[in-house]
């Protein structure tokens, strides 16, 4: 395990020597989230009784940078290191397929959490929020972190330049993301696009993730969590094949 721990202690220290990009710019982003929907729309939308809006958008804010920063933290040091060249030295090493995935997941869920943590301690400060089933908040920050982990995996193999690698994250991460129920509930939504939400897995993920804090979400938690750990499941499966084939990496 000695690589795998290399590998992993070298990706942690490649986002938190610039935290203040990493780390401290998502917090603030989510912040500014907070403050101006919050103030527009803190007296004229309860999309659950008794839940007032500000505190219904914090664990979507949450949620969201969890999600967002697991992706950028492996995509960005795959594109990175081949760009530059130096994933050669990683490709040299005695390293299972295994132990490099992992590696680069565990690293990417590490941010996600760490910074999802950060939002939250700074947004709590603006809403009363309630813990009723925190073992589900725990078990989709997991999940949701590792899948998006995996598709930044997945996205810095396939992309070869970092234009390839923005189009990924902007017209498939940031709309799945924002059309998931951060800033709404889809119940407010038309039939139609109601079940088009519910094709988003990301929709799962946050509405499980909200229900650990409310107790009341769209879906049923325990569906929820069945499909988002099916998704990573396949994710996984074919970020390993990836890696195992060395697509993109070993040419």
């Amino acid at each position: 395990m000695t690589g795998f721990r290399t590998l992993f202690y070298k990706e942690m220290l490649r986002f938190w020597k610039v935290a203040t990009q990493t780390v401290a710019a998502p917090i603030l982003t989510a912040v500014l989230y907070l403050l101006i929907f919050g103030h527009v729309l803190e007296d004229h939308v309860q999309v659950y009784p008794g839940v007032k809006y500000t505190a219904f958008l914090v664990p979507g804010l949450v949620m969201m940078s969890v999600l967002q920063n697991a992706f950028a933290n492996s995509s960005s040091s795959l594109i990175q290191s081949k760009i530059t060249g130096n994933l050669v030295f990683v490709l040299l090493t005695p390293l299972s397929h295994w132990e490099m995935f992992s590696a680069y997941v565990l690293a990417a869920v590490t941010r996600g959490l760490i910074v999802g943590a950060g939002v939250f301690l700074v947004t709590a400060w603006f809403a009363d929020m309630h813990f009723v089933a925190p073992w589900w908040i725990a078990i989709f920050a997991l999940l949701g972190a590792s899948m998006l982990g995996t598709m930044g995996l997945i996205a810095g193999i396939w992309a070869e330049k970092f234009d390839q690698l923005a189009a990924f994250q902007n017209f498939l991460i940031m709309p799945a993301t924002f059309l998931s129920g951060v800033f709404y509930s889809v119940h407010s939504l038309p039939s139609f696009w109601q079940n088009v939400s519910h094709l988003n897995p990301f929709f799962y993920m946050i509405d499980g993730f909200r229900y650990g804090f409310f107790g009341q979400s769209d879906v049923d938690p325990l569906i929820s969590c069945g499909v988002v750990a099916c998704f990573l499941a396949l994710l996984v499966a074919f970020g390993v094949s990836l890696l195992r084939s060395g697509y993109k990496l070993r040419h």
